[in-house]
C-alpha cells in the first residue's frame, strides 16, 4: 500500500510542482522580454542620445580625385588626388591624410600635403590632434614666422545624433608657422581659430546635401591676418554613393564654397582668377571616389 500511495504522489504531485515552476519562470522572462522591447524601442525613437559604444578594431580608407583643393572658404590648391586611412579601436583612433595636386590652374607646380590625425571619439564628442606638413621645411619645424608648412591643430566637435546630424567644431592652431608681424615689427603668434556649424541631410538613393556655414573669431591665418572677426564659409555640398559591396562604395560629389568676409572686403573676388586663386571668394569642386569601410 505504502509503494502505491508513493508512486500516486510522483505521478500525480511531481509534474504539478514542475508546471509550477515553470509558471513561475515566465513572469520573469517575460519582464526580461518587455525590458528588452522597451530599450529596442528606445533605441528607435531616441533623437539626442542614440550613440553606440566603440566595439572591437574599426578602419576605413578613401581615395578622391577632385578638380580643387577647398578648406575653411580657403583655395588651398588646383586639381588633385587624396587619400586617407584611419585605424581605430574603442574610440580611440589614428589617421593618415595625404594630398597630391597642383599648385593653382596653371598646372606649373606641385605641393604636397600630409596630415597626422590622433584622437578619441565617444558619445558624439571627437577630440583630436591633427598635425600638417606641407614639405617646405623641416618635418619638426614650427618655428613662429610668417610663412611655412608645419602646424598642430587641436579640434573639438560635437554631433547632436546619428538622426540629428548637426555638428559644432572648434579648431585652433597650437604650434605652428602661424603669425604675423605688427606696427612695432614684432612677430604675433596669432592662435589662428575657426568654428563651423553644419549639418547633413540623408536622401534616398544614396543622395546626401551637406551644409556649413563658419567664422574665424579674430585676426589668423584664414583672412590673411588683415582683419578680426569674420563670415568665413558657406558651403553646400551634394553627394550620391554607389554601394559596391558591404565594405566598398563610390562617391561623387560637387560643391560650392563662398567667403563672404572675402566677398564683402572685395567684389571683384567673386570672379574667376585663374593666375591668383587665392582671391577668389566663390569657388567650386567636383570630386570622384572610392571608400572602404
Amino acid at each position: 500500500m505504502l509503494r502505491v500511495i508513493t508512486l500516486a504522489l510522483a505521478v500525480g504531485v511531481l509534474p504539478f510542482l514542475y508546471r509550477a515552476d515553470a509558471y513561475a519562470d515566465e513572469p520573469a522572462e517575460q519582464a526580461a522580454a518587455a525590458q528588452q522591447a522597451t530599450e529596442e524601442s528606445k533605441e528607435t525613437n531616441r533623437w539626442l542620445d542614440d550613440y553606440r559604444q566603440p566595439v572591437g578594431f574599426t578602419y576605413g580608407a578613401e581615395a578622391v580625385l577632385q578638380t580643387a583643393y577647398l578648406f575653411r572658404g580657403v583655395y588651398v590648391g588646383g586639381a588633385n588626388i587624396q587619400a586617407s586611412a584611419n585605424v581605430g579601436y574603442g574610440g580611440l583612433y589614428a589617421g593618415l591624410w595625404w594630398n597630391i595636386g597642383v599648385t593653382d590652374w596653371t598646372f606649373r607646380t606641385f605641393e604636397p600635403e600630409v596630415d597626422v590625425t590622433i584622437g578619441f571619439a565617444r558619445w558624439g564628442m571627437d577630440v583630436n590632434l591633427l598635425y600638417v606638413h606641407n614639405f617646405d621645411c623641416a618635418f619638426f619645424d614650427f618655428t613662429n614666422y610668417p610663412s611655412g608648412g608645419n602646424s598642430l591643430e587641436l579640434r573639438a566637435s560635437y554631433t547632436v545624433s546619428s538622426k540629428l546630424p548637426l555638428r559644432f567644431l572648434w579648431a585652433t592652431r597650437v604650434a605652428a608657422s602661424d603669425g604675423y608681424v605688427n606696427d612695432a615689427g614684432d612677430t604675433v603668434r596669432a592662435w589662428s581659430s575657426y568654428a563651423e556649424l553644419s549639418y547633413t541631410h540623408r536622401f534616398a538613393y544614396g543622395l546626401s546635401l551637406h551644409g556649413a556655414f563658419g567664422i574665424t573669431p579674430w585676426k589668423s591665418r584664414y583672412t590673411g591676418f588683415q582683419r578680426g572677426f569674420a563670415f568665413q564659409l558657406v558651403e553646400l555640398r551634394l553627394r550620391k554613393d554607389w554601394s559596391v559591396s558591404e565594405h566598398c562604395g563610390l562617391m561623387l560629389q560637387g560643391q560650392l564654397c563662398i567667403n563672404p568676409s572675402l566677398l564683402a572686403t572685395d567684389k571683384a573676388s567673386a570672379q574667376w582668377h585663374p593666375a591668383d586663386p587665392w582671391n577668389q571668394s566663390v569657388n567650386a569642386n567636383i570630386g570622384f571616389g572610392v571608400y572602404l569601410k
